[in-house]
């Protein structure tokens, strides 16, 4: 666009200049005229060297304003990049904090498992201890029972004990009235097994939760083995 208005500008002036050499034509004399052309000549020149330096100095200012404006493109196409690398390294980050968190999180949790797995394995340690020393007591008990009631004990798997009682029956002394027990979970004592069964063995079972009279307990259900074979034998 600058090369074509530059040559517009020295169209006119060279229309002009032939316009004033028409009008010198009419005025001055030959001397005058070949002096006039001289100038002319000269004028001329001197506008083709300036036109020519101005064309180029024009060329080489849109040459300019392109290379500038390539320049100004790779700026802002590396704005962008930069701008989302920062994105990607805010999302990264975020992340990272993220990871971190749920790892603070489950390390947290693992050692609330490992805490409340202490406590449950101290508590049935206890309740183990506790339940291994009742057994214990329960055969040391052993002669006393066999002596006064003809009840034999016996240790049977999963640390329970089976109750044999004998000379109940009158008419079959050796026939065996049994009922097995065992210490639960929560430390109690619970009967497993009861033959011939018996309605109140229930009732037995949660008085010597309540108690904790062993003695009375196996007595007691002594009397009704043998309140059940009085029944039976009417």
């Amino acid at each position: 666009m600058s090369n074509v208005k530059a040559e517009d500008d020295i169209t006119l002036i060279e229309r002009e200049m032939k316009e004033f050499w028409a009008e010198l034509k009419g005025v001055y004399g030959t001397e005058q005229l070949k002096q006039t052309l001289a100038l002319r000549d000269s004028c001329k020149e001197s506008l083709k060297v300036l036109s020519e330096k101005w064309a180029k100095k024009l060329k080489e200012g849109d040459l300019m304003i392109d290379k500038i404006q390539e320049y100004r493109n790779e700026i802002l196409q590396q704005n962008k990049h930069i701008s989302e690398n920062q994105e990607h390294l805010t999302e990264i980050k975020s992340n990272l904090n993220n990871e971190e968190e749920q790892k603070k999180e489950l390390t947290d949790s693992i050692q609330e498992l490992k805490e409340e797995l202490m406590k449950k394995k101290e508590v049935i340690s206890s309740k183990n201890k506790a339940a291994k020393e009742r057994v214990e007591r329960l055969c040391k008990s052993k002669e006393l029972f066999e002596e006064r009631l003809g009840l034999e004990i016996r240790r049977i798997h999963d640390e329970q004990l089976q109750f044999i009682f004998r000379h109940i029956d009158h008419k079959d002394p050796d026939k065996p009235y049994v009922f097995t027990l065992s210490i639960n979970d929560q430390g109690d004592y619970e009967v497993t097994s009861c033959t011939p069964p018996l309605d109140c063995i229930a009732e037995f079972q949660l008085k010597v939760r309540e108690t904790n009279n062993f003695s009375a307990f196996v007595a007691n259900i002594r009397k009704a083995f043998t309140a059940l074979s009085y029944k039976q034998s009417a």
